[in-house]
């Protein structure tokens, strides 16, 4: 199922905004969000459009936290966080996704909840690419 007016259903122009594509995952789709203030920060999002978790089964659940855990050690492999914070919102964006946000000790908000879009780090399509490739690589 696909909403027409979700960028993840979408993909495209609409994700594009803040989403740099990675690589389909076995239940989603995994993007680089570009606002890198939160170096490694990506976003999982659910195949299907969604809103809850609880609108899909738990076997559909239990391969997306999988898949959830294989992101967040691939970013520990390239990244080397001292922690990943993991947010699952949609108050907007109805659509089931996951942020996996890496902290780092002594860093940018260390010790407190991430900002959604701080809006101060973006990339060069170039880096993008170089750390989507890491990350691919790393999976």
């Amino acid at each position: 199922m696909k909403d027409p007016n979700c960028a993840y259903c979408m993909k495209g122009d609409l994700v594009a905004k803040f989403g740099y594509p990675v690589c389909e995952m076995e239940t989603g789709f995994l993007y680089l969000f570009k606002e890198q203030s939160k170096k490694g920060r990506v976003i999982l999002a659910y195949k299907d459009h969604v809103s809850e978790m609880i609108n899909i089964s738990e076997e559909e659940r239990n391969a997306f936290f999988a898949d959830v855990s294989k992101v967040s050690k691939a970013i520990h492999k390239v990244f080397h966080p001292d922690k990943v914070n993991y947010g699952a919102y949609g108050d907007t964006g109805c659509h089931l996704h996951m942020h996996l946000v890496p902290k780092y000790n002594g860093g940018d908000e260390w010790g407190g909840t991430f900002m959604m879009n701080p809006d101060r780090v973006y990339l060069t399509e170039e880096e993008y690419e170089q750390m989507a490739q890491a990350i691919r690589e790393a999976l």
